[in-house]
């Protein structure tokens, strides 16, 4: 994987989503990019409302204590870009953490064969998460997901556990197949490289 040096002097600190924490905290080190991470709950994209409020309000935070920032976050909010533009700060590049991992196409492709991503920090808390958002009636929460996807495509970064028993139980609790797709980060670098580059220049 190569490496990408950015010329940087002042540091950042990147306010976003916690499901590829890992991932995004490996490549800050392997890169040694001068960026702090302040991660959010990764199930707040399933309640606006809150993910609204807990954004801007660290974001806010980060403004008060002087730091400049960078977010990680897709369109996952329809005002994602006016929050942006309140804060003076801009967002990596792609719709959603999937897209940034995997890249368009490959996305795009699995998403049309009916995919539904599953990543580990999902798959540890699967249950809890889903009939939260879709209540705890089974056929209900079976329903919803056969309407739109046809299998479960369970995605292994270089960065993760074994998640295999986890990703089965979230498979068989929605009562869909599970494939597995092994994912590098060079993607990922790519987009979080961009973003940061792009919020410097704003500086400069």
């Amino acid at each position: 994987m190569k490496s990408f040096e950015l010329k940087q002097d002042p540091p950042l600190t990147m306010v976003g989503c916690g499901i590829l924490r890992k991932e995004v905290d490996l490549l800050i080190e392997k890169n040694r990019w001068n960026v702090h991470t302040y991660f959010l709950d990764s199930a707040l994209h399933n309640y606006l409302n809150r993910l609204s409020d807990e954004l801007n309000q660290a974001l806010t935070e980060r403004e008060r204590a002087g730091e400049k920032t960078v977010v990680f976050y897709g369109g996952c909010h329809p005002l994602m870009e006016h929050f942006l533009d309140e804060h003076h700060t801009c967002r990596t590049h792609g719709q959603n953490c999937i897209v940034m991992l995997l890249g368009y196409e490959a996305f795009m492709q699995e998403l049309e064969k009916g995919a539904y991503f599953l990543v580990e920090d999902w798959a540890l808390t699967w249950e809890p998460m889903i009939t939260a958002c879709f209540g705890t009636k089974l056929d209900v929460v079976r329903e919803i997901f056969h309407s739109s996807h046809k299998y479960i495509l369970a995605l292994r970064t270089p960065c993760n556990g074994d998640f295999t028993s986890a990703a089965e139980a979230a498979a068989r609790f929605v009562d869909l197949p599970l494939l597995w797709r092994d994912v590098s980060l060079e993607h990922l670098e790519g987009v979080l490289a961009d973003a940061i580059q792009r919020r410097l220049a704003e500086e400069s």
